[in-house]
């Protein structure tokens, strides 16, 4: 038997085995449904919108080739991406999971970004966003807010690391493609270049407008479905013990590194799902705080197969190549691990000390630094249905409107 055929077996009985547990389990399932569907409806898609739109407007009037000319002296002797690859990074700091995907592709399809590039590009730019990290994980789960400051330099300066590290990727495939490219900075030609590339759209406002929101709302569609899928995969695979059976190899890497067992269910989880893992491991109470924060620190960064499934569903549009983002998610699950323990006393252990024997606090520590993600998450929460609701209903008379002409 070939290989082929084996997949396609593996394949067919997965299905199979997974609509049977929909059968077996309805109310678990359900449920587990409904999880999914509220962290989309409350918080995925509000957060997400904003930004998704707000970078078709900026493609569209050339902001982005206008901010490639300038970042190009920067980004291509660290990273070896285009000056646009700035643009995309900086979009994916700030909105998260997946919309440094998005843009990539987006670029890629446009013809700014090399096959190569965009590999290198996409892999490093998708990352959770502070608020995520601050108001969910850390003031949410943890209950404590000065973590937020030591998981969220752990992830991003894995990040930086990734980047460097996947600079090398493709190199000698690059070479028989393409020359080295100018890096002189020239406001000048940046300029020149924003006009040029709005003249090339040529859309009217309204025309970038409708589709910018057709095209973020579809998007947002998937990425729900995603969200949804895996929150019921997980929740199957819980009622099988299938987690429990695979927990028992992911011990073996944890005591390698002296992490109590107790924590290997709480990663098997948050390989499928960063949410549920998270939790999970802030409720740990046979691990210490610093274990339970290592282990945080990798799930956010390996993102989960859910978010990695809506990169994959993202890319599948491209030539782009999926397997280099998913090498990347190891490494910057490593890396964020790694700067973590690192972190670990200087931010917070000492930050303690300070905090009990002196009233001298850095300032971005202090307390009111937290209280503006905490009270931005909690509007989120509050807010965020509306706003899903009132886009839906303009996607739904947007596309109305385009079928009718």
């Amino acid at each position: 038997m070939n290989a082929s055929k084996l997949k396609t077996i593996i394949l067919a009985m997965s299905a199979t085995i997974m609509a049977a547990s929909l059968m077996v389990f309805p109310k678990e399932s359900f449920e587990a449904s409904m999880r999914g569907l509220t962290m989309w409806w409350e918080v995925v898609f509000p957060s997400l919108l904003p930004f998704f739109i707000v970078s078709e407007f900026l493609i569209g009037f050339g902001v982005v080739s206008f901010l490639g000319s300038l970042l190009e002296p920067l980004m291509r002797p660290l990273f070896r991406v285009p000056g646009v690859g700035g643009f995309v990074w900086a979009m994916g700091l700030a909105s998260g999971y997946p919309a440094g995907a998005k843009l990539t592709a987006r670029l890629r399809q446009e013809n700014k970004l090399t096959v190569i590039e965009a590999e290198r590009l996409v892999s490093f730019t998708n990352s959770s966003n502070p608020l995520f990290i601050f108001g969910a994980i850390a003031v949410g789960f943890f209950h404590n807010p000065a973590l937020g400051i030591v998981l969220a330099l752990s992830h991003y300066l894995g990040n930086i690391c990734v980047g460097l590290l996947m600079r090398f990727h493709g190199r000698k495939r690059e070479e028989t493609v393409q020359k080295d490219k100018q890096n002189k900075l020239s406001l000048r030609a940046a300029l020149h270049m924003l006009h040029q590339e709005r003249l090339k759209d040529g859309r009217p406002i309204g025309k970038i407008l409708g589709d910018a929101v057709q095209s973020s709302v579809s998007t947002l569609l998937m990425i729900g479905g995603f969200i949804i899928l895996f929150s019921v995969l997980n929740r199957l695979l819980s009622l099988l013990d299938i987690t429990t059976f695979l927990s028992l190899f992911v011990t073996i890497i944890l005591a390698f590194f002296q992490i109590p067992n107790e924590l290997s269910l709480p990663l098997l989880s948050g390989i499928f799902e960063i949410t549920l893992g998270s939790q999970m491991a802030s409720q740990t109470g046979a691990a210490t705080l610093f274990q339970q924060v290592i282990v945080t620190s990798f799930i956010l960064a390996f993102s989960g197969f859910s978010v990695q499934a809506q990169v994959a569903s993202i890319l599948a549009e491209t030539d782009i190549s999926f397997k280099p983002f998913f090498i990347a998610r190891l490494f910057h699950g490593v890396f964020a691990a790694i700067f973590t323990v690192l972190l670990w006393k200087p931010l917070y252990v000492n930050q303690q000390i300070l905090e009990k024997g002196s009233n001298a606090i850095p300032v971005f520590f202090q307390a009111e630094t937290y209280l503006i993600f905490e009270h931005s998450w909690n509007l989120l929460l509050t807010y965020g249905p509306l706003v899903t609701l009132i886009s839906l209903m303009a996607y739904v008379i947007l596309t109305l409107k385009k079928l009718t002409y």
